[in-house]
């Protein structure tokens, strides 16, 4: 049997934890509330409850490489501490590692939630068979992860791929950062909600009006089901959401000259509303992208491994869905092991 290490993928919502062998196979998945509500110490307890059950219940199959979890918001690897989460607003300054090595008496891998999304979309996903990824996830933000020679980037600080940061519109709207005009502003499910609030307050989004009338939860997915039957104030604000994705990712596709640029998080399943627009947006934005970009329409690198793969710049959905995130909190400590036995040859 193979070895298996044990991921964490820990929300402001839902905290999940699942045993997976070395080949990517799923052994088990336990799912559950954060109840975030509760505290730091609750969580806590939590996962690590799971976390034992997991390793005691299979524990036979080849032996536990290690624990991987994946966090919102600013970690300092070096010191195993979540700087700040606005998801896990007890959390500033949190020194979880120790915390965690502590309960388990084990080392564990602490990363950003959506620098392991990329790794796990670069390991299981849509970025398998290339060795250089960059990975936007939207969901109530804009996160990103950048993987280099199969590594997560880090940058000097390990607060690279901070992609929702990107200035998309210098003079646009203020956020939660200091900045304006901040990618998060624009294509997270949050600012579609916003978009859609204030075109109804505008006076230019009648059925929408409705809809948020009639529902107190609606939300960014209710937006896309209006974009889709063609209501033209829900497709301006996917036009928007697709227009300042593209011109961050054409920053990106400059600086960087990577194969796959990858989009997941929750607002991607809405790729067919605003992907013309992003992509509209690259062509016009990216001299890299329009010396790079695949032949005729294909955007799918399925499409595109005939030429050998890395000759085109390829803009895709990523595949792994929620277990994104997951899968790639279990790939952490298999790296580490792998690299003490790299080191030991």
């Amino acid at each position: 049997m193979n070895s298996f290490a044990i991921g964490v993928d820990l929300g402001g919502t839902n905290l999940r934890i699942a045993a997976v062998d070395t080949a990517g196979k799923v052994l088990e998945k336990i799912s559950t509330n954060a109840q975030v509500a509760r505290g730091r110490e609750y969580i806590l307890d939590e996962m690590c409850k799971s976390i034992r059950a997991l390793a005691a219940r299979f524990g036979d199959t080849g032996g536990l490489i290690g624990i991987g979890i994946g966090v919102p918001g600013i970690i300092d690897k070096q010191r195993g501490v979540v700087r700040e989460s606005p998801n896990l607003p007890d959390w500033r300054d949190y020194p979880v590692h120790d915390e965690i090595m502590q309960r388990l008496q084990t080392d564990v891998s602490l990363e950003n939630d959506a620098n392991a999304a990329a790794l796990g979309e670069k390991w299981l996903g849509i970025g398998g068979g290339f060795d250089d990824v960059c990975m936007l996830t939207l969901g109530t933000g804009v996160g990103g992860g950048i993987v280099l020679k199969g590594r997560i980037w880090h940058g000097m600080t390990g607060m690279a791929g901070e992609m929702g940061h990107i200035t998309v519109e210098p003079r646009g709207i203020r956020c939660g950062c200091g900045n304006w005009g901040c990618l998060e502003q624009y294509a997270s499910a949050t600012a579609i909600k916003r978009m859609a609030v204030e075109a109804i307050a505008r006076g230019e989004a009648p059925e929408l009006a409705k809809a948020m009338d009639q529902d107190p939860e609606f939300s960014a997915k209710g937006v896309y089901d209006f974009a889709v039957q063609g209501d033209e104030a829900a497709r301006r604000i996917f036009h928007v959401v697709g227009q300042s994705l593209g011109i961050a990712l054409a920053s990106l596709i400059n600086i960087f000259n990577l194969p796959m640029y990858i989009i997941g998080g929750g607002v991607s399943h809405a790729w067919d509303a605003f992907s013309p627009s992003m992509l509209e947006q690259v062509r016009q934005r990216s001299f890299v992208y329009a010396a790079t970009a695949p032949s005729g329409t294909a955007i799918d690198h399925r499409r595109n491994m005939a030429d050998g793969g890395g000759k085109s710049t390829i803009i895709t959905r990523a595949a792994l869905g929620s277990d994104a995130g997951l899968l790639g909190a279990a790939r952490l400590p298999m790296i580490v092991s792998e690299r003490v036995s790299e080191r030991a040859r």
